[in-house]
């Protein structure tokens, strides 16, 4: 039989809320089923296939994960504002095209990764 995680232990999995799992649940970006109780349920395959290569390995050490607060394009370049969950605040300048392809959007979490004096920002 195959491993199968409740929400709260796929979203974590992921690196999501468990209110994004939800979401994706309702739009179809995840594949779910139900238990006895009507809980969701996921599995290590659907896991998997949604990390695609999100398993990025940067030699970065430091990465601060949080929350986008803000998002201002102009152009070619977007500002990605991120309220991290440790006690620090950080700004990231990208390309307008890396919020779209990423869909950043002020509320979801991302993480900012930070290498020597740049900081790019990967979606959570």
């Amino acid at each position: 039989m195959a491993r199968t995680y409740t929400a709260g232990e796929a979203a974590r999995a992921l690196g999501i809320s468990l209110d994004t799992l939800r979401r994706w649940d309702r739009d179809g970006r995840i594949r779910t089923t139900r238990d006895s109780g009507n809980r969701r349920l996921v599995s290590a395959k659907e896991i998997d296939r949604l990390r695609g290569d999100r398993e990025v390995h940067f030699s970065a050490r430091n990465r601060l994960r949080g929350t986008v607060t803000g998002v201002k394009v102009e152009g070619l370049i977007a500002q990605v504002e991120l309220v991290v969950d440790e006690p620090a605040h950080v700004v990231a300048i990208v390309t307008a095209d890396a919020v779209e392809e990423l869909g950043l959007e002020a509320g979801m979490p991302a993480t900012a990764v930070v290498k020597a004096t740049s900081v790019m920002v990967q979606d959570a």
